[in-house]
């Protein structure tokens, strides 16, 4: 996976995240819409990082 992919995925993580502790005290269903886009992004991260690497591994 390209370094810059990964810093976009750790920034929109650490982005939503914030936006889940902010959101806490104002709005729950809010929060919970946020916690669950941290969670798709954390997920797609990785399912894109093992894609990466299964490509990149040499066929037998």
């Amino acid at each position: 996976m390209p370094k810059s992919l990964s810093l976009a995925f750790a920034l929109l993580s650490v982005v939503f995240m914030s936006a889940t502790a902010i959101s806490l005290s104002h709005n729950a269903w809010l929060a919970l819409l946020f916690f669950v886009l941290t969670l798709f992004n954390i997920v797609l991260g990785f399912v894109i990082k093992a894609r990466f690497k299964h490509n990149k591994e040499p066929q037998a």
